[in-house]
């Protein structure tokens, strides 16, 4: 384990930020600190840096800009977070007792990006379903609406349908308002990935299936979200 807690104070006093001031600046810099390691370890030991984000985080834009957003090569760039916990699940249903132990605690651990302090009791803080919206909602919404590309008003009705008996409608809207604003807002992400295979149906990637502009607006979309909250 290589601790970052110096060179982020150093950082910190660097451009004047008061650590106890828990902003976008100090979880930030967190997340680019960590890539700075793994860059610079990378090139002492002749190897690559593999990321760890997946296809619903780029989708959202859920990642630090030149932080966990960047890597030398992306291996789960196309994977969807709920493909990713059925994988994990598959592969300790036929692994060793202790190893299944290990994976299924990860997939029990509520994904997060830990940039702020525990709480109190030392649980995490920051739950990212929490804050986006379930995965397996953003998931089905980026499924519908790239691969098919179906409007916001018949993905809201199928999502109605395949999550009734999970989510009050006005929950899906909720997230599916999310969706569009963060999709669209946060391509400039997308506009610079590293490589990654393309291993499903989908990806996001801007030298393979997705061109999109930096500037492109919500607006058309969000129209059409404002007309189903007024049914």
């Amino acid at each position: 384990t290589i601790s970052i807690s110096n060179a982020v104070g150093q950082h910190f006093k660097d451009i004047g930020h008061d650590p106890l001031v828990l902003d976008v600046t100090y979880e930030n810099s967190q997340a680019r600190e960590r890539t700075q390691v793994l860059m610079d370890l990378a090139n002492k030991l002749n190897a690559l840096v593999i990321g760890t984000g997946d296809l619903s985080e780029l989708a959202l834009g859920w990642a630090t800009y030149n932080g966990d957003h960047m890597s030398m090569y992306g291996v789960n760039s196309s994977v969807p977070k709920t493909l990713v916990r059925h994988l994990v699940r598959h592969v300790a249903s036929i692994s060793e007792p202790s190893l299944k132990k290990v994976l299924l605690d990860i997939v029990d651990t509520p994904v997060s990006p830990e940039l702020l302090p525990a709480k109190g009791d030392g649980t995490i803080s920051q739950v990212t379903e929490d804050l986006v919206g379930p995965y397996e909602l953003h998931d089905f919404f980026l499924y519908q609406a790239i691969r098919w590309g179906f409007t916001p008003a018949k993905i809201y009705r199928l999502a109605c349908v395949a999550f009734s008996e999970v989510y009050d409608q006005s929950v899906i809207l909720k997230w599916l308002n999310t969706f569009y604003s963060r999709f669209f807002s946060q391509q400039f992400k997308r506009s610079c990935l590293p490589d990654g295979p393309k291993v499903g149906s989908l990806a996001l990637s801007p030298r393979g299936d997705w061109r999109m502009p930096s500037d492109a607006s919500v607006a058309l979309w969000r129209a059409q979200l404002a007309e189903l909250g007024n049914l």
